[in-house]
């Protein structure tokens, strides 16, 4: 049985929790690994530079609107490709993220943390912006 009075604490943990991270990755791949670094990653892969570019979008947009809590369940359906496509990158490198190279596991627990959220919804202090929640509604 859900405990409806920390519930929506819980769903804004989750939330909050997985912005950080998305905003981690997303310098990482700027700050760390640079621009132009992963650009030539992704292009190794055989994607189009374009999905680097908005991987990293994806991950520092969509992280903030994640911390801030708007639009959430769009958003946390959004980054679900970026992180099926890690899945993928990590598949040959076997279960666990400790492999070389890193495994799958945390890139899927990641896709299923962002399906409860999306699920979820935003729970308790998320920032709430008019124009959004008319176009979105329950959904925002």
């Amino acid at each position: 049985m859900i405990d409806q009075k920390t519930a929506p604490y819980a769903a804004t943990v989750l939330r909050v929790a997985t912005g950080i991270t998305f905003i981690a990755h997303g310098l990482t791949k700027v700050m760390v690994f640079t621009v132009p670094g992963t650009v030539g990653y992704f292009e190794s892969l055989g994607l189009p530079a374009i999905v680097a570019y908005l991987t990293i979008l994806a991950e520092l947009a969509g992280g903030a609107a994640l911390i801030l809590g708007v639009a959430t369940r769009l958003i946390s359906l959004a980054v679900l490709p970026v992180l099926l496509g890690a899945v993928w990158v990590h598949s040959g490198n076997g279960w666990m993220f400790s492999s070389a190279g890193g495994g799958w596991e945390f890139p899927l627990f990641w896709a299923v943390a962002q399906g409860v959220v999306a699920l979820l919804g935003s729970g308790t202090y998320a920032l709430k912006l008019p124009v959004i929640e008319k176009v979105l509604g329950q959904y925002a």
